[in-house]
């Protein structure tokens, strides 16, 4: 018999194409070595070229199903995602308030395609309710846009947003700068307000990117329920990453995934 592996759970809307959202998820957690459990909050019918339609759960729904992963299996960390709407959002937010276990909170907002995954009505929320109980926050530069009216055009701007972004609550907020516009790094700052952490990679010229942001947070998530501290899963998971977007891979007549399963092609 084998031991059991590290516990995560997603709180996140479907993607049909598989790219991102539960799918990635699910995918990044098994290739990182965690058991990988879900809450669907929201069903899209979505392919390479964007989303073409969302459906989000009843409240009723979402936290029958954290109720039963949560109160009979258990979990060592939760990663949100899609949650589409201010009732969803405080409903995510209450339950995980009452979890011990770390959480990684990733505001989706738009997809890659430009599609609105967030309702304007839930902006305020995320700040009030879903940020204050994040271990770390994960928005990219146009999320942190949306939430603290901050625009980053530079790295002297992602301090500004990680800075804007605490104001909120979290422990830690892990700022993406892959929307830089120059640089031939990508970018992440990571800080808790007093340690802080650059991270650079390579940036690869691969359009396929579809998943990057789910998977970053998850791959997150997963060291964390390893028992990493913050700074060695968030390097952990950025060199993760890194590996997913050089592999990602053509799907459909658009923007194809990343590519989960790359450290087991190698």
């Amino acid at each position: 018999m084998t031991s059991r592996p590290p516990l995560v759970l997603t709180v996140a809307g479907s993607d049909s194409g598989g790219g991102a959202g539960i799918q990635a998820d699910l995918k990044t957690m098994l290739a990182l070595g965690v058991h990988g459990m879900s809450v669907i909050t929201a069903v899209t019918a979505q392919n390479s070229l964007g989303v073409q339609g969302a459906w989000e759960l009843p409240e009723e729904a979402v936290r029958a199903q954290y109720r039963a992963v949560v109160d009979d299996i258990g979990v060592q960390a939760v990663k949100t995602g899609m949650l589409a709407s201010a009732a969803l959002v405080e409903t995510v937010a209450e339950l995980l308030a009452g979890t011990d276990a770390p959480v990684v909170v990733d505001p989706v907002g738009v997809s890659k395609h430009g599609d609105p995954l967030l309702a304007a009505s839930a902006l305020d929320s995320v700040r009030t309710k879903l940020l204050p109980v994040a271990t770390v926050a994960t928005p990219n530069l146009d999320e942190v846009a949306q939430l603290t009216g901050v625009v980053v055009e530079d790295e002297a701007g992602m301090r500004r947003a990680a800075e804007a972004i605490l104001a909120h609550g979290p422990r830690w907020a892990l700022i993406k700068g892959g929307h830089l516009p120059s640089g031939e790094a990508a970018v992440d700052l990571l800080t808790d307000g007093a340690e802080e952490l650059w991270l650079r990679a390579p940036r690869h010229d691969n359009r396929h990117t579809h998943g990057t942001g789910c998977t970053l947070a998850s791959a997150v998530a997963s060291g964390l329920a390893k028992g990493l501290a913050v700074p060695r899963a968030v390097r952990e998971a950025k060199a993760y990453v890194t590996g997913a977007i050089a592999a990602g891979f053509a799907l459909g007549g658009g923007i194809g995934p990343v590519d989960h399963g790359w450290v087991h092609r190698r």
